[in-house]
């Protein structure tokens, strides 16, 4: 019998070494947990006095639930559409943590979305709602694991000539303060396109395992049609990402910082937003300072250097 939620005893691990990003960001908590039997996991955001989101789709195969424009909390998972049940954990842990208190505006408010990570291994184990529910418990300020953590554990890139089942992906992180103003830059790489890095050259993905060799993307196209073979074999693809700033943002230019840093991404991470992939950014704003000097193509421009240092430490940590 294939092991899965139903018949395995799962414990969630919620406590880890490595390489982690230590940021100063008041009024957020991260939480991860996993299960080892998968392995999968799943990463939470904590707003502790809510935010508000704006939700940018460009993946071609999304899995999400919520898309709520105000937030309690973001949660990304592993387990494909099984895997939003993590959210929905992370919602009774709030409901609990309020006294189970069911007013209008006491309704914990929880987005999500999820990465396909059952290419490389052989079971049904998903990120469930006592997953969910162990990760927000477990959250806290200040620090966010990198590499196969979370719901990065299972993640692999590299994937768009058939070479195989691609190399590790993971989560990564960045953190900048401008005056007031703090922004951090969180991702789940989990892309059929290679990791590139800032001289351009592919430096996580596209490898011949039988050459050592890393395709150029143009050269390993033609070879493939060449061939009479399909350029690309395998679905399941994704990369998640939220950026969060204290700057306080308005709905419209919210919704353009999240567009801005998306687009951008399609540097570090090449092909991007394809039919396979189910990309999907949150900008999420806490609203906490004015910084009048700091206009939101700038902070655009910073988040997005960040949204690629984080995807380079997601596959270097």
């Amino acid at each position: 019998m294939r092991l899965s939620n139903d018949n395995a005893s799962l414990v969630p691990r919620t406590d880890f070494d490595g390489p982690a990003l230590e940021l100063d960001f008041p009024g957020l908590r991260i939480g991860v947990a996993e299960y080892e039997e998968g392995p999968t996991g799943c990463t939470v955001f904590h707003f502790l006095d809510g935010a508000t989101c704006a939700t940018d789709v460009r993946g071609g195969s999304p899995g999400t639930i919520g898309g709520h424009e105000r937030v309690s909390a973001i949660c990304l998972a592993g387990g494909s559409l099984y895997g939003l049940e993590a959210a929905s954990g992370v919602a009774a842990e709030l409901f609990a943590a309020r006294d189970y208190a069911v007013g209008w505006l006491d309704i914990a408010t929880v987005s999500g979305a999820i990465v396909f990570d059952y290419g490389g291994r052989e079971n049904s184990i998903y990120p469930d709602k006592e997953l969910g529910r162990a990760a927000l418990h477990a959250a806290r300020e200040g620090w966010f694991p990198l590499g196969a953590r979370g719901a990065g554990r299972s993640a692999t890139v590299g994937k768009t000539f058939g070479l195989g089942e691609g190399e590790p992906g993971g989560q990564g992180a960045a953190f900048r303060q401008l005056g007031p103003t703090r922004v951090a830059v969180f991702t789940v790489v989990n892309a059929v396109g290679a990791v590139l890095d800032r001289g351009g050259q592919v430096v996580r993905g596209h490898l011949d395992t039988a050459t050592g060799a890393r395709r150029a993307l143009v050269q390993g196209v033609e070879e493939r049609v060449a061939a009479g073979r399909p350029v690309h074999e395998l679905p399941g693809n994704t990369t998640l990402t939220v950026v969060v700033t204290n700057q306080t943002l308005d709905r419209r230019v919210l919704q353009q910082l999240g567009r801005q840093v998306h687009a951008s991404l399609a540097r570090a991470i090449q092909p991007f937003h394809a039919l396979v992939d189910g990309d999907v950014l949150y900008a999420v704003s806490t609203g906490e300072v004015e910084n009048p000097a700091l206009d939101s193509v700038g902070l655009g421009v910073v988040a997005s250097e960040l949204a690629w240092d984080a995807v380079l430490r997601a596959v270097s940590a």
